[in-house]
């Protein structure tokens, strides 16, 4: 880890709780929030891959939506409450170290950037709405090769951009499938695990695990 250059974060799960926005409905959903938060978020990434497999692209957020009408089919959720809960995924809260870690990485020479499924347009609206807009050197989009991650090309976009190595880079995510993804290209892949989950067996594993992203500072010490 002592040649790293780029520091490349996933944005859904990794900086930004994807749970948040029905958590902030919870009282309206009932005791079901998270069963249902989770459906919704399981169904929007099968969505990423079914459709990354039929060569069928949809940007991220008409998959958002389209996950979310499943979710509160399965769930019985007044649709009401659609456009309520699409408008707070558009401003999702970040996990309570990610705002210091950023400026702390930011003090160092290193690039730092996203890397995610997401639009452009909602990747900049949930940097902006947490107040991040100084941080990243760039924020990379799917939406520019037209396939979601794992796929290679995904993973492409840094290197092309910054002219630099596979292993010059620290990839974080919480997501294993990603993790693997990323690792299996070429990065340096650290697992931010704040769930205790298991990680799968896709013929990688993680540089280093973490519960949080605090912990990234003294890796790269």
């Amino acid at each position: 880890m002592n040649n790293i250059k780029a520091i490349i974060f996933d944005a859904y799960g990794t900086l930004f709780d994807v749970n948040s926005a029905a958590e902030k409905c919870k009282n309206k959903i009932g005791k079901k929030w998270e069963d249902f938060a989770n459906h919704w978020r399981t169904t929007q990434l099968e969505y990423t891959w079914l459709r990354s497999l039929m060569n069928r692209h949809k940007d991220f957020w008409k998959i958002t939506e389209d996950s979310l009408n499943k979710s509160m089919n399965v769930y019985k959720i007044n649709f009401e409450m659609k456009n309520e809960l699409l408008n707070l995924y558009k401003i999702l809260s970040t996990f309570n170290e990610v705002p210091e870690t950023l400026k702390s990485l930011k003090k160092k020479n290193f690039k730092l950037a996203i890397l995610s499924n997401g639009t452009p347009k909602l990747l900049n609206e949930l940097v902006a709405s947490n107040k991040l807009e100084n941080i990243f050197d760039d924020i990379f989009s799917v939406e520019s090769v037209g396939i979601y991650k794992p796929f290679h090309k995904v993973y492409d976009l840094p290197i092309q951009k910054y002219k630099i190595k596979k292993h010059e880079v620290a990839f974080l995510s919480s997501n294993t499938w990603d993790v693997s993804g990323a690792g299996n290209y070429g990065y340096n892949s650290i697992w931010v695990n704040r769930t205790k989950n298991t990680f799968d067996n896709l013929d990688y594993e993680p540089k280093f695990e973490i519960d949080n992203l605090k912990k990234l500072i003294s890796i790269l010490s």
